[in-house]
């Protein structure tokens, strides 16, 4: 009997070892990094982000990973008549308002080792580029200014539009080293460089009931 747990015990140990190594990024999309591009200035009905919009995101280290988000933001985009690709469009967040499952670790994100919101109090996103990849997925492209730095993201939505409402979709990773947030966390619990990425916008046509 000893030895059989002797031999089963070293298995559970490599099977939670290898769970507890696994990076959720590598379940998503990889958001493509390029130079930033010049921004979009369309035109068609605008298309206001409402109160039940999120912006959340899951990073991860050896041990673990945590979920958190941003309460405080705000965007539109635009939309011609008869046409389901966006003309322009952008969202502002106040990075003040970041949020996660740990009260601790929300204290450090908003420091110099991460997203430095004394320094740098706002993130925006402009959009430079829209394509229609197949029925309601699409394939978006825009200036991301985070952590002081500029660079353009492309990664996939799903969206669709109802009369006055809107709704739009996305799960994607970035490194957050493009964007110099660079804190490598503890040498026996690194931080991983990829940052999931999850935006749940729903939109209503400016001035619709």
């Amino acid at each position: 009997m000893k030895s059989t747990i002797l031999i089963i015990a070293p298995s559970i140990l490599a099977a939670a070892f290898l769970t507890s190594c696994k990076n959720p990024a590598d379940e998503t999309t990889d958001a493509e990094v390029t130079d930033s591009q010049k921004e979009l200035q369309g035109t068609g009905s605008k298309y206001v982000f409402q109160s039940s919009s999120t912006i959340g995101f899951t990073g991860s280290k050896v041990t673990g990973s945590h979920d958190g988000g941003f309460k405080d933001f705000s965007g539109h985009f635009l939309m011609a008549e008869g046409d389901d690709v966006p003309t322009a469009g952008e969202f502002t967040i106040q990075m003040g308002s970041l949020w996660s499952d740990s009260e601790k670790l929300t204290t450090h994100l908003k420091t110099g080792d991460f997203f430095n919101v004394e320094e740098f109090p706002t993130t925006t996103f402009k959009l430079t580029k829209a394509r229609k990849t197949g029925e309601g997925s699409y394939d978006i492209s825009g200036n991301l200014t985070l952590h002081g730095t500029e660079k353009n993201i492309t990664f996939p939505v799903t969206a669709s539009r109802e009369g006055a409402s809107a709704s739009f979709n996305a799960e994607f990773d970035v490194n957050r080293k493009d964007f110099g947030i660079v804190y490598a966390g503890k040498t026996d619990d690194l931080i991983r460089d990829e940052v999931i990425i999850r935006l749940d916008f729903k939109a209503a046509a400016e001035g619709a009931e």
